[in-house]
């Protein structure tokens, strides 16, 4: 365009059809923008026939001044229009993005728990400070003579061969995994001042097969007592409380005669289930007695001034006949189901 040209509405016709071009050639709000210093920036043809009206004579600048308005509004208009199209087409694709099939199945998230047998562990290990008692726990692998010799099991005792006890190699190093929880009440009377009341909970380690019934890995809870002047009596009581927490206030225990290498008398450990599927019922429960002599001696705590007592039974078989559990393989296959059915406990 040339400094003569006037501004005449062909010229202003053109320009605007030019800068129309471009925002139809738009595609979407990023390239409108890209556009619209070309269409009215200061490069674009609009300014450029703008730049005219200080040339042209006082009596033709009112109907130019006219020309140019109406051209800037009808762009301003068109990228108006534009813009809002542009708009709209983006706030639809992230609806339609964003969108929600409420018709879908819900993806919840299940909340972790603890194992019914922790928290049957933590519930008795309760139950035994609430009475003033102390847990203590001890190593799973352990030597042979605090899970055997100082517990009065004789050398040749049965509890000791490969079809009961898992050894660990070398077989000279006289190291097992612990059978019972028993060696933490031997650590316990070494390490602790008299008088002792301990509860000992934990893993133990036998060569069974794993049935409904049985498992090779298992929990026990064993307790033991070291005071002047305890007798069975103190025993008894003892657990009848323990089974009333467990079991209800109906619940009740009797001993009978056993025998066992670090307890004596020793006795079979049976309480009645009021709340048993089926009925209420006796239920063999674990095994109990007073402290063997040879077990103090062991200790270094003289029989004739202290006396002891001393309980243990399966918190899996606890479980079974509380819970009415019928199958063992529940408790170890960490199927969530299971779990499930004692409440969402974290």
């Amino acid at each position: 365009m040339s400094e003569n040209t006037e501004i005449t509405k062909a010229a202003v016709d053109a320009v605007v059809s030019d800068a129309l071009k471009l925002i139809q050639g738009a595609t979407d709000l990023a390239s409108l923008k890209a556009v619209r210093s070309q269409a009215v920036g200061e490069n674009s043809g609009i300014t450029k026939l703008s730049s005219l009206m200080g040339k042209l004579p006082g009596d033709k600048k009112g109907e130019a001044g006219k020309l140019i308005t109406a051209a800037r509004t009808q762009l301003n208009e068109a990228f108006s229009a534009a813009e809002t199209v542009f708009y709209q087409a983006e706030q639809n694709q992230k609806l339609l993005e964003e969108s929600v099939d409420v018709t879908a199945a819900p993806m919840t998230q299940v909340l972790g728990a603890r194992h019914p047998l922790s928290l049957l562990q933590d519930e008795i290990a309760d139950v035994f400070i609430g009475m003033g008692w102390e847990i203590a726990e001890g190593p799973e692998v352990e030597s042979e003579w605090f899970n055997f010799d100082a517990l009065n099991f004789d050398a040749d005792h049965p509890a000791r061969a490969m079809q009961d006890t898992f050894f660990v190699e070398p077989v000279e190093a006289h190291l097992v995994l612990r059978t019972h929880t028993s060696p933490v009440q031997v650590r316990s009377l070494l390490e602790r001042e008299l008088p002792v009341y301990v509860l000992c909970p934990g893993r133990v380690f036998r060569t069974d097969e794993l049935d409904a019934t049985h498992t090779p890995v298992f929990h026990q809870v064993e307790g033991l007592a070291v005071d002047k002047g305890l007798t069975m009596a103190d025993l008894k009581g003892t657990l009848e409380h323990f089974a009333r927490i467990m079991f209800g206030p109906d619940a009740k225990i009797r001993l009978r005669p056993s025998f066992f290498p670090f307890t004596e008398p020793s006795a079979e450990l049976d309480v009645w289930h009021p709340g048993a599927k089926g009925g209420a019922r006796w239920v063999e429960w674990g095994g109990c007695g007073m402290v063997n002599p040879n077990v103090l001696l062991a200790a270094g705590i003289d029989p004739e001034v202290y006396s002891g007592f001393a309980f243990g039974m399966g918190i899996e078989r606890t479980l079974m006949f509380r819970n009415d559990v019928k199958d063992m393989h529940d408790m170890v296959e960490a199927d969530v189901r299971f779990s499930k059915q004692f409440g969402v406990v974290l």
